[in-house]
């Protein structure tokens, strides 16, 4: 196992110079489903990650990713950890090493050892199999005591330094439990906080950036949905635009240009905040009757107790209505939120929509979503948003968590 560092001279690493509020990890390991496993979970401890699958594309991390952590994957044979070794000794790493391997393993052993012999900052090892809270345990010292607060970072800066990108929460079938499609969320993933929530990022109505946002939000759904189809099988998705972004003509003829035209294509709804969607229906009936030709269908998002605002109409320019968040989470025991939940509902159906339960956190509530109608549900029950390849490698099971 030494072979490959037995001629390099001790080195103490030096010191990167800056403390990042986020900690950023690099999985370093062979095997492709290991490294997708591992950085699953690192992700979910509040690690920025990434993942490399040889000593030369590590060297090429740790001069692009100043990671903090590297969780090393040692197989049975011990070759390729010792190369990252060696490549970690010779780059000073400063950082934490946590070797990864199987119980009463040997190389393990022998990978802790000789990182320490080295210099390296060797953490004690984590054996397989492992629960998220020994993980936990290993790394506490780089978790932050406090969540980091995020800073008012400019979207257009995101843009052009390439931060943004979109996760994808799945939206289920209320009655199979079966996935039907997702939507598209922007996130940006900062050099130093880490990821941003959107509250953080995302422009007023009037800034102009708003419009180059929305311009990436197409592009990217569009390239991520060719994405999926390679991956596992085409996903109707659905994104988030501004009323405002539609009002130009030449970006609805752009959004209908855009749109894939493979056969598996199933559609993509355009999801409009429904304050927004309730000020400018005449506009969006006329952008409705454009871009059903192109196998693009709106619906109307976030509806609450502004519902009755559609009441009355000869029709609507929607092909599916969400409730509101915080009307469905608790609307199992809650009677006014059932109440409204149960308007929308009935409005959608009479508008021939389907109809989006939003925020199904329990089995009360997806019990209540089922029982008052809803198509779709779509929440944490099933899944958070997450990112793209995480989401192209998640499958649903029809059991929900007791």
């Amino acid at each position: 196992m030494n072979d490959g560092i037995v001629e390099l001279v001790g080195r103490r690493p030096v010191t990167f110079g800056r403390r990042k509020v986020t900690p950023r990890a690099c999985v370093a390991d062979s095997k492709r489903h290991l490294r997708a496993f591992l950085s699953e979970v690192l992700e979910d401890l509040g690690f920025v990650t990434c993942e490399c699958a040889s000593a030369d594309e590590l060297q090429t991390v740790l001069a692009t990713e100043l990671p903090d952590l590297i969780l090393l994957g040692v197989a049975t044979d011990g070759i390729e950890p010792g190369r990252f070794l060696e490549v970690l000794v010779r780059e000073g790493f400063a950082g934490k090493v946590l070797a990864v391997g199987a119980r009463e393993s040997i190389v393990v052993r022998a990978v802790r050892q000789v990182g320490e012999e080295y210099g390296l900052a060797m953490l004690p090892p984590l054996t397989t199999p492992f629960a998220a809270e020994t993980l936990r345990e290993r790394v506490a010292m780089l978790l932050p005591e406090e969540p980091a607060p995020s800073p008012a970072v400019h979207v257009g800066e995101a843009l052009h330094a390439g931060w943004l990108e979109l996760w994808y929460q799945p939206k289920i079938d209320a009655r199979t439990l079966i996935r039907s499609g997702a939507e598209a969320l922007v996130r940006m993933r900062h050099p130093t906080w880490g990821v941003v929530p959107p509250a953080y990022f995302i422009p007023e109505e009037h800034d102009p950036h708003l419009r180059d946002l929305s311009e990436f939000v197409i592009e990217r759904a569009m390239q991520d949905w060719h994405y999926l189809l390679e991956q596992q099988s085409p996903v109707d998705l659905s994104i988030n635009l501004p009323a405002s972004y539609l009002k130009a003509p030449q970006a609805v003829r752009d959004l209908c240009r855009r749109v894939p035209t493979h056969p598996a294509f199933g559609g993509l709804t355009i999801e409009i905040d429904s304050e927004e969607a309730t000020r400018d229906l005449d506009l969006l009936t006329e952008v409705a009757r454009e871009v059903g030709l192109h196998n693009i269908g709106l619906a109307i998002d976030n509806l609450g107790a502004n519902w009755p605002a559609l009441m009355g109409l000869d029709k609507i320019p929607f092909v599916m209505m969400k409730a509101d968040r915080h009307f469905v989470t608790g609307s199992g025991s809650d009677r006014l939120k059932r109440t409204v939940c149960r308007h929308i509902v009935e409005l959608a159906q009479g508008y021939g929509a389907r109809v989006v339960a939003e925020g199904v956190e329990s089995r009360a509530d997806l019990v209540g979503a089922n029982e008052l109608g809803f198509d779709l549900v779509q929440g944490f029950l099933f899944g958070k948003p997450m990112p793209l390849k995480k989401f192209a490698r998640s499958t649903l099971t029809k059991t929900v968590m007791e």
